[in-house]
């Protein structure tokens, strides 16, 4: 198997980031994660933050980022992911109400293009991070795939968050499969549910980093470390090598049952049996 690079979503560990994050990177990087992605800071400096991967001998490969930020910071947005070694930028969301088949969808295209054409020119790639709504269809084809098609590849790549696409009802290798040439970074999410395809069951983040809670249905749905859910990951990591991808990313939103540290190390540790 390629010997992809691991990365954790720190999302996943959110509450340990924010109560101390010298001492979350140390079990990061004591767990086998070489890499990690950021969803927020928690106030540090970007030089903060690299000192801090230096120490513990991490790597940056991608950030969650809300495409706002870069409207209302500019230059100094990009900087600070420059500073911090992040590769790629991931728009973790967007508003459903304002994709393609919407009035606003032009408007929208528009700043995807901007900035991801200022992201580009200082070296960062920008990838879109779907959920299941992208999966809603006009004329017969994804909103996500509109993404895709109608904004420059260089602009914008996909980032298969696999634990969504499953839960929309389709099949997470296939898709990875389908974009094969585009996709360098995969989200890894095991799940369990009684229903696919049956609402909102996560939080989004919005641009000032607050978690904006859906309704969850009562369907049984729960996150897992990876192994202990639903998911084919085997399946899953065969065609993400198959589609060129270059990072695999733990990410598990919630741990309702065990700390969350100890669910990072469950999936780091159930993808070294499997050789990574």
């Amino acid at each position: 198997m390629k010997n992809f690079k691991i990365a954790l979503q720190l999302y996943s560990i959110r509450d340990e980031m924010e109560k101390d994050m010298d001492a979350a990177l140390k079990a990061v990087k004591e767990m086998g994660y070489d890499f990690v992605e950021f969803a927020g800071y928690f106030g540090r400096s970007a030089q903060e933050v690299k000192e801090l991967l230096d120490k513990h001998g991490l790597k940056c490969h991608s950030v969650h980022q809300a495409i706002g930020i870069f409207e209302k910071e500019g230059q100094s947005a990009i900087d600070f992911l420059k500073t911090i070694g992040a590769k790629y930028c991931a728009i973790p969301w967007y508003d459903v109400n304002e994709l393609k088949g919407t009035e606003k969808w032009p408007e929208t295209s528009e700043l995807f293009n901007k900035v991801g054409k200022a992201l580009k020119e200082n070296g960062i790639q920008m990838l879109y991070h779907n959920h299941d709504f992208e999966f809603n269809k006009f004329e017969g084809k994804f909103l996500l795939d509109w993404m895709f098609e109608e904004i420059p590849a260089e602009y914008l790549q996909p980032q298969i968050d696999t634990c969504w696409v499953h839960y929309a009802g389709y099949n997470p290798s296939e898709y990875i499969l389908k974009y094969s040439g585009r996709v360098s970074v995969v989200h890894l999410k095991d799940f369990v549910c009684k229903n696919l395809g049956s609402g909102p069951v996560y939080g989004l983040i919005d641009e000032a980093g607050t978690e904006k809670r859906t309704s969850r249905e009562d369907n049984g749905f729960e996150y897992k470390p990876l192994g202990l859910g639903i998911q084919n990951i085997p399946d899953i990591l065969k065609a993400a090598e198959k589609a060129g991808a270059e990072y695999l990313v733990v990410e598990q939103d919630e741990s309702l049952d065990l700390p969350t540290l100890e669910a990072a190390k469950i999936s780091r540790d159930y993808l070294k049996s499997l050789g990574l």
